[in-house]
């Protein structure tokens, strides 16, 4: 499961690491430490002239929904069922994209005393999440709320789910669930809707550190999110 990650680079890393169309204006990348559902985050889509980089929201919500609020309950989406899931179908045929992330968290215990982790890459730099993404019209009357508030009927809000799979032997311990890290040379055949093995990254891909509780709400995006705590 993916629940909250970051994309700590800045532009130029990441227009590297995927290719993106070198003709389109640089998005000014603030870095985030922990970032959420429901906020916007940096994502890769391939428009047909060339790879792009677009700020949607986290939490997919597709374009037959009635309300928003679907979104909050599908921000991770399962590789093995997302071609056939209704929510997910016409997503994964049509509008696939790169997440591109430096790390992501889980979280180990019970609810009374939680240890927060983050996974990153093991020799550092970006990696990228299997993702699938949505156009979704506000319907006439619909009152939003929060970060949806400026948005008026028939504005079109763009939204985003990663994709997830079983963890590997290295991370099971965290959790049973994983996000689907793709391999470069797996960039364009995802994006153009081809075929994919959307398998378990390589046990020696990722390592996972202790960090503080700070992550443990959003409200804290600040480099104490990833910093390493000495494990008890």
């Amino acid at each position: 499961m993916c629940g909250r990650f970051t994309q700590r680079f800045a532009w130029g890393e990441v227009a590297g690491f995927s290719s993106l169309d070198g003709t389109v204006a640089a998005l000014n990348l603030r870095p985030r430490y922990n970032l959420a559902p429901s906020q916007d985050a940096a994502v890769v889509r391939d428009d047909g002239a060339g790879r792009r980089l677009a700020m949607l929201r986290w939490g997919l919500i597709p374009g037959w929904a009635r309300d928003h609020g679907i979104g909050h309950k599908l921000i991770n989406a399962r590789a093995e069922t997302a071609a056939t899931k209704p929510a997910f179908r016409a997503a994964y045929r049509a509008h696939r994209c790169l997440v591109p992330v430096d790390g992501y968290f889980e979280w180990t215990g019970s609810r009374k005393k939680r240890t927060a982790w983050l996974v990153a890459p093991r020799a550092g730099g970006p990696m990228a999440f299997a993702g699938l993404w949505a156009r979704w019209r506000v319907p006439e009357g619909a009152a939003l709320p929060g970060s949806l508030a400026a948005y008026r009927a028939g504005d079109a809000v763009e939204t985003f789910t990663i994709l997830t799979t079983r963890a590997n032997a290295a991370l099971s311990r965290l959790h049973h669930r994983m996000p689907v890290v793709l391999a470069p040379e797996a960039f364009g055949p995802w994006l153009a809707g081809r075929g994919v093995a959307l398998d378990p990254a390589p046990d020696d891909l990722l390592v996972a550190h202790r960090v503080s509780a700070q992550v443990n709400s959003p409200r804290h995006d600040d480099p104490s999110c990833v910093a390493p705590v000495a494990e008890m």
